[in-house]
């Protein structure tokens, strides 16, 4: 068991008071050092902290200015937007446009025969299927919701074409769902482009089946075909504009009329797009209305000034952590920091240097209105500015973002990266990209049967394979391929993956069915009872090729229609879009870097790379505030030693005095006993 200590009593001495204050006189002046040392390296790491963050600020002030997109910046302004309105992009030309709308577009809208009630059944409840295709009505005349020959028409007849780029699909009816109720909910839910509701007149058969198709357009007409044995479905929803009319149409599928500057333009939507380049319109109502397109130029004004601000903040930020106070004797927790004067030199040197390789005309930030004073504070002359830009925009572009110029219009700039060099290069194509196809062997007849024995098909598109199945019926050659397009289109294991395929019959009457894609992926296979009927025993296959070629002399890397220039070459990682024309030599092209992208790149090396210098004095920094706790620690290490060898010393000299107090004592009391015995 440890023994107890109480220091102090044998001597009466404080012992704890005098060895508290002796440990801080020895802790005192080292504990301090350290403080100081470590509250400095906080400060400087907090200072970093602050500048890396204004310089942040100037990298996202720059991501604008570094964008092609923010100097291709369109407004699209009409004379009165209640007739439309107007979104640009890039391409489209600035100038005057006269738009005249005379028709606006509308969806298709049928309905059934009343029924007394929206629960009953209908019919037997055996299998029936409900087939939508969607199309153009031709011929005839519309008389009382219905299709009826016209003899002054032409043709005379009504006729259905099927949309090939339409999608068709079916809905099963059965004993679950053969109520007008249930045959609604089951419409809507196989999500077929139409939406189905009920609507009730008041009559004594009141409840109508009211079919509308989800988009306009004059190619949106409904066909409905019923397969099954339940005439009672069949009366009341078969529909045929060219033949049975069990429905009854309230409104026909209808595209938007217009003209612009006097050209006729028919659009499927109210959404109207290429009618005039790069610019989408937005029919409200019939009108006439001008359109004025014009460059935004206060979107580049605006990322100008936010770039000079931003930059002005960085400037007043150093100063800040840089500066020295006279009177207070006070500096910045910065000052006299190698890292801080050379990232300042740097950011002024690049910004006072010219451009080297650009593509403009403009090659200095003064020629756009941007200014450094002797202070390093940045100033922009907005007039200057806006005569640049309203002289050439490209230019201005050039100045400050990465941009790519083409001599083929055929051959197109889409990016370029890092170890992209500027300077022309020349672009030769020694194949061109081509797109996957299948084309039968035989002649399709005039007439094609399809029926249960010969629809169903298994195609492969790109390396996807899906089951296919035809709507029965009979086709003329336009029509199987319409029909074979829809049913592809259709299935969402291609359309979810942006798989497509265009069905068409050649010149020598044979079905061709070719992938939507380019490149050596681009693949199309045809099997099952179907292929017989469509393509034949034996179909030729040609799979899709790369395009390839050089830039600048390299061989380029090619995948679809996009030309990659070689890694280690100067025109590394530029990429191009080569969209037809013919192979051989198609002309240069020419990259350049702007000031936004070199002040980018300078100050990823200076924020965000291991290596750069924030990130290099602030790891040694915190390498300082780590030295500090390890020599801390030693400190209270070396405290805990010296506080041991005070109370081991004291208690000693307690010891001592103490014996010392009990020899005294000891004598006193025997020289009162020989004082005593004297006396006696």
């Amino acid at each position: 068991m440890a023994g107890i200590s109480s220091p102090g009593i044998g001597s009466n001495l404080d012992i704890n008071s005098i060895i508290t204050k002796l440990m801080q006189a020895e802790a005192s002046a080292p504990s301090l050092a350290l403080t100081r040392k470590e509250a400095s390296y906080q400060a400087k790491l907090s200072a970093f902290g602050n500048l890396s963050s204004a310089l942040g600020a100037f990298q996202t002030a720059l991501s604008s200015l570094n964008t092609q997109s923010t100097f291709q910046s369109v407004n699209a302004t009409p004379s009165d937007a209640s007739i439309f309105t107007a979104t640009a992009t890039a391409k489209a030309t600035a100038g005057s446009y006269n738009v005249n709308i005379t028709q606006l577009a509308q969806a298709q809208t049928i309905a059934s025969a009343g029924q007394a009630s929206t629960t009953a059944t209908i019919g037997g409840g055996s299998t029936t299927t409900l087939t939508f295709q969607f199309g153009t009505v031709t011929g005839g005349k519309l008389q009382n919701g219905q299709y009826v020959n016209d003899p002054t028409a032409t043709p005379p007849d009504p006729a259905f074409t099927q949309d090939p780029n339409k999608t068709s699909g079916t809905v099963t009816i059965d004993s679950t769902n053969n109520s007008l109720q249930g045959i609604r909910d089951a419409i809507n839910k196989a999500n077929l482009g139409v939406t189905a509701t009920i609507v009730s007149d008041g009559s004594a058969t009141p409840h109508h089946l009211v079919i509308k198709s989800n988009e306009t357009g004059a190619t949106s007409n409904m066909k409905i075909s019923v397969a099954g044995s339940e005439t009672a479905l069949s009366d009341l929803l078969a529909y045929d504009p060219a033949g049975t009319q069990n429905m009854t149409q309230s409104a026909a599928g209808q595209s938007a009329v217009l003209t612009v500057n006097g050209i006729a333009v028919t659009s499927q939507s109210n959404i109207i797009n290429g009618a005039i380049e790069g610019v989408t319109l937005t029919a409200a109502k019939v009108g006439s209305s001008s359109l004025s397109i014009a460059r935004n130029t206060s979107a580049v004004q605006s990322s100008v000034t936010a770039f000079v601000k931003a930059y002005n903040d960085v400037n007043s930020t150093i100063k800040k952590l840089t500066a020295y106070n006279e009177d207070r004797t006070l500096s910045g927790p910065l000052i006299g920091d190698s890292s801080v004067r050379n990232i300042e030199a740097q950011l002024r040197k690049m910004m006072s240097s010219p451009l080297t390789g650009s593509s403009g005309s403009l090659t200095t930030l003064s020629q756009a209105g941007i200014s450094i004073d002797q202070k390093g504070v940045m100033s922009l002359d907005a007039t200057k500015l806006s005569t640049a830009m309203s002289k050439n925009m490209d230019d201005v572009t050039a100045l400050f973002s990465s941009i790519g110029k083409t001599t083929d219009s055929l051959v197109s700039y889409v990016s370029s990266t890092s170890a992209t060099s500027p300077g022309t290069n020349e672009v030769v194509v020694s194949q061109l990209a081509t797109q996957g196809k299948l084309i039968g062997s035989l002649v399709i007849g005039g007439s094609t049967a399809i029926n249960a024995g010969n629809k169903d098909m298994t195609v492969t598109v790109n390396g996807v394979t899906s089951s296919v199945s035809l709507v029965e019926g009979t086709y003329t050659p336009a029509q199987l391929a319409a029909q074979l397009q829809s049913a592809i289109n259709g299935i969402s294991a291609f359309s979810s993956k942006g798989i497509a395929v265009s069905a068409t019959i050649d010149a020598s009457g044979k079905l061709s069915l070719t992938s939507n894609t380019f490149g050596s992926t681009s693949k199309v296979s045809l099997s099952g009872n179907a292929a017989s009927v469509l393509v034949g025993a034996s179909p030729a296959a040609t799979d899709g090729v790369d395009v390839a070629g050089t830039i600048g002399g390299i061989a380029a890397g090619g995948s679809g229609q996009f030309l990659t220039g070689a890694a280690g070459s100067t025109a590394a990682g530029l990429k191009l879009q080569i969209t037809g024309g013919a192979t051989g030599s198609r002309g240069t092209v020419n990259f350049s870097q702007g000031y936004a992208f070199h002040l980018t790149n300078l100050l990823d090396e200076f924020v965000n790379s291991k290596d750069g210098m924030i990130s290099g004095r602030t790891k040694s920094l915190q390498d300082g505030i780590t030295n500090v706790s390890k020599e801390r620690e030693k400190l209270d290490a070396r405290l805990t030693e010296i506080e041991a060898r005070y109370r081991k010393q004291f208690t000693a000299l307690d010891v001592m005095i103490s014996k010392l107090n009990s020899t005294s004592s000891y004598l006193t009391q025997q020289l009162e006993q020989i004082s005593n015995l004297s006396q006696s």
